[in-house]
């Protein structure tokens, strides 16, 4: 295991990240999105995008483009490249709104948290598309975790805390647990040049109905190039 920084929430970071990984010259089979913040409150990233919408998701969007081309020059026809990212059951009562992504209009830490998880769906399901389209050896899959035990909870109100830690033994996954479907997704056979899927507890499941408004998905992928400074030109993804 050899580590690398990389700062999600900083797109200067992201791309010092690419250029160090590149220079190393090495294959890359599998890449998983898994960072996140939940429920901060109201601030903004180095960047000046909304944290949840620049940290979870933005940042994501970012790495994963810059390094597309070396995910495709890995994968083969019989060995995919896969790309993995974790959403989370949020999405099904988020709403994005194209309009005030960076929830300036009206903040609230809970439906900026689930526009930035639905945003993470829509993406797979586009970036699905652009690589089938391609015919590019790179699969992309969004998972749910479930409800699992770490310290993404540390905003959440004090009550809300006292109860997670008198109950997290009953009804939440240890870390391992919440790990198994991403681990599933990345290496196991039965997903071998399956893309597109919405995993949870290690089966492919029906995800919130708008994340798969192509039009929508098509919308956030261009204002997200716009916002990240890459261009939205097909050459770039496909």
């Amino acid at each position: 295991v050899e580590f690398l920084y990389c700062d999600l929430a900083s797109m200067k970071s992201i791309r010092q990240f690419v250029q160090r990984f590149r220079a190393k010259d090495c294959p890359l089979h599998v890449l998983v999105n898994n960072a996140g913040v939940m429920l901060v409150p109201e601030r903004k990233t180095e960047d000046g995008f909304e944290e949840h919408f620049g940290l979870n998701y933005l940042g994501h969007f970012l790495l994963t483009n810059l390094l597309l081309d070396m995910l495709k020059q890995s994968g083969t026809h019989s060995h995919n490249a896969r790309i993995i990212t974790v959403s989370s059951a949020t999405h099904y009562v988020g709403k994005l709104h194209l309009n005030d992504l960076q929830s300036r209009c009206s903040y609230s830490p809970h439906g900026a948290y689930a526009q930035s998880k639905l945003a993470l769906v829509l993406f797979t399901y586009r970036l699905q598309h652009l690589l089938t389209a391609n015919g590019s050896h790179v699969t992309a899959n969004v998972v749910d975790p479930g409800v699992v035990n770490t310290e993404l909870y540390r905003h959440v109100f004090w009550v809300v805390k006292v109860a997670k830690w008198m109950t997290a033994w009953l009804f939440f996954k240890t870390p391992e647990e919440g790990a198994s479907t991403t681990i599933y997704a990345a290496v196991s056979p039965e997903m071998e040049g399956a893309g597109g899927c919405y995993l949870y507890n290690e089966e492919r499941t029906k995800s919130a109905d708008v994340a798969y408004d192509e039009e929508l998905q098509r919308k956030l992928w261009t204002e997200s190039c716009k916002m990240v400074g890459i261009s939205d030109e097909s050459s770039r993804v496909l």
